[in-house]
């Protein structure tokens, strides 16, 4: 399976770290959206901007 996220929430004031994880995931703009494949390493970014992003079932 695989997951795609969405950015809802601006990275404007937020943590560097958690810019640069929206940025691997390959969001930078709120509406950008992506889908990712659906392993540890997607996960754990998930859970790092749980709160900026939307995720669903691709």
């Amino acid at each position: 399976m695989a997951k795609q996220i969405t950015l809802v929430k601006s990275l404007i004031g937020r943590k560097q770290d958690q810019i640069d994880t929206a940025h691997s995931l390959g969001l930078k703009k709120i509406g950008d959206s992506t889908v990712q494949p659906d392993n540890v390493q997607t996960e754990g970014k998930i859970n790092k901007i749980s709160h900026l992003i939307e995720v669903q079932d691709a």
